[in-house]
């Protein structure tokens, strides 16, 4: 065993988006501090924010229904989706400022423009349809979304989607070509080169084992070198855990009072994917439809461009799996070693509460190929099963807590929790996630470093023009914030990659 210590002023455990995203936020308010970053895999972004892990879309509520709730008044609650597209606003003008300061060279390395549509059939879901675009087409963040359910414009908007299909029922889609495909796994990695430039010591093949607070105040981290086979142990001041699946482990293992009661359930995603330029060609746009009836929000389906090294491809999904890992590169043993007396009963109240989605899950799982076709041939009425292949994307763990709704509640979402003297946090659960990076980022060091926002806020002002601002009582702001950021990352318009 060494016997080596380091200390450091802020440690990240987990080398995905999250924690390049917050190490790069800290470097440029304050460069002197040491951050170290810590990750058990040989390389960055290789779990969850790997471009393969995850669907790559932009999430800003132009497509995804489940954003936007029809309440019993039969009016249009917009809310999440507003605050959804609010916060991709905040990590497009990060971003610009880091291409601005050329700390990120060629944005099209990471983001290009693909439009965001909502596809849907049957009399119900068009009603659905048309009432969310009137509510949300009246807010300037959704100026330019289109609507129609005229057969021959779909035709245009999704030619591959609309071949051979029974235009006899009522179909409708929305379109906006303000939409984007992220690659989120290039984009870690580009922060993460840029980090190491700026000297943050990166230890891949470094899994933190444990980690408890000192006499001192400091946290200390225990840490096994994967490849070396010593352990660690590393001081700091601060600690951020964003290690994905497995940071609920960790929350758990620091002992924090805000981490008890807190369980939570891991769902695995599939895709069908298509990589044949004679298909690919034909559609170009990310398509979201409706959930089934009883379906989880995480298993809303759409149709994906991706590019990704340069090339597109089609995703389809997603379908749920199940695993016990929380990790894809996990232990079997994951879930049942999360289970703790202190969220014992939270964790069983969940299990008789969400029994459908069992029954969901269980149905998922047994699918066969063709089964899958079936449901692709929802959005490709003359796709071939010969032309799509299976692809296991990333482990998503969904929060379980105690809320106002009752015990033992499944939550969709990403949540913060930290110490109550800051100095320590961690990120759990999922979508809409790696697109809001930077403003979950915001909030961390808002609950954590309070005392130096003042002094830090002329400089997030200078990266995020927004911050602080309700962009909503400044229409002026928006449409110079969607101007500035889309010319800047070079996503001002539709780009057809293949011809």
């Amino acid at each position: 065993m060494s016997d080596r210590q380091t200390n450091a002023d802020v440690i990240l455990i987990g080398a995905g988006i999250m924690s390049a995203t917050l190490g790069s936020l800290l470097k440029e308010l304050v460069p002197d501090w040491k951050i170290t970053v810590f990750e058990s895999l040989a390389s960055a972004g290789e779990e969850s924010s790997n471009e393969w892990n995850n669907a790559g879309t932009g999430h800003s509520s132009l497509c995804e229904l489940n954003y936007t709730v029809e309440k019993p008044d039969g009016t249009m609650d917009i809310n999440k989706a507003i605050k959804v597209n609010e916060e991709f606003q905040v990590s497009k003008q990060f971003w610009s400022y880091l291409v601005n300061s050329n700390l990120i060279r060629n944005p099209r390395d990471f983001i290009v423009p693909v439009p965001h549509m909502s596809f849907v059939q049957g009399e119900k879901d068009v009603t659905f349809l048309k009432k969310r675009f009137e509510a949300l087409s009246r807010n300037p963040l959704f100026a330019g979304m289109e609507y129609s359910d005229d057969p021959a414009k779909l035709a245009e908007w999704i030619p591959l989607m609309m071949k051979d299909r029974d235009v006899n029922k009522p179909i409708a889609a929305t379109r906006s070509t303000a939409g984007t495909d992220v690659n989120f796994g290039a984009l870690t990695r580009m922060l993460f080169n840029h980090l190491k430039s700026k000297n943050v010591e990166l230890k891949y093949k470094h899994h933190v084992e444990d980690l408890k607070r000192t006499s001192g105040g400091l946290w200390e981290v225990k840490v096994k070198d994967l490849a070396g086979g010593g352990t660690e142990r590393h001081t700091a001041k601060f600690v951020f855990i964003g290690g994905g699946g497995g940071s609920l482990h960790l929350l758990q293992k620091s002992g924090i009072p805000e981490g008890k009661g807190i369980g939570g359930f891991p769902v695995s995603g599939l895709f069908m994917v298509c990589q044949k330029p004679e298909i690919v060609s034909k559609h170009h746009a990310k398509v979201y439809g409706q959930a089934p009836v009883g379906a989880p929000p995480m298993s809303v389906p759409h149709l994906d461009t991706r590019l990704i090294e340069g090339k597109e491809s089609l995703l389809f999904g997603p379908f749920a799996g199940f695993s016990p890992k929380f990790l894809k590169t996990g232990s079997m043993m994951d879930l049942i070693t999360s289970v703790k007396p202190h969220n014992l009963f939270t964790m069983l109240a969940a299990g008789v509460k969400n029994a459908s989605l069992t029954t969901y899950l269980i149905k998922q799982v047994m699918l066969s190929k063709e089964q899958r076709m079936q449901e692709l041939r929802q959005f490709i009425p003359d796709a071939n099963s010969e032309d799509w292949d299976l692809l296991v994307a990333g482990q998503r763990v969904q929060i379980i807590k105690d809320t106002a709704a009752g015990k033992g509640t499944l939550q969709f979402g990403t949540e913060v929790i930290s110490a109550g003297d800051g100095s320590i946090a961690a990120l759990l659960g999922a979508s809409p996630g790696a697109s809001t990076a930077v403003s979950v980022m915001l909030e961390v060091m808002e609950r954590c470093f309070p005392q130096h926002m003042k002094e830090w806020e002329p400089k997030i002002k200078e990266m995020i023009p927004s911050y602080g601002v309700k962009l909503l009582e400044h229409p002026e702001l928006i449409r110079e914030i969607q101007t500035t950021t889309s010319r800047t990352l070079g996503i001002s318009g539709e780009l057809h990659l293949v011809q």
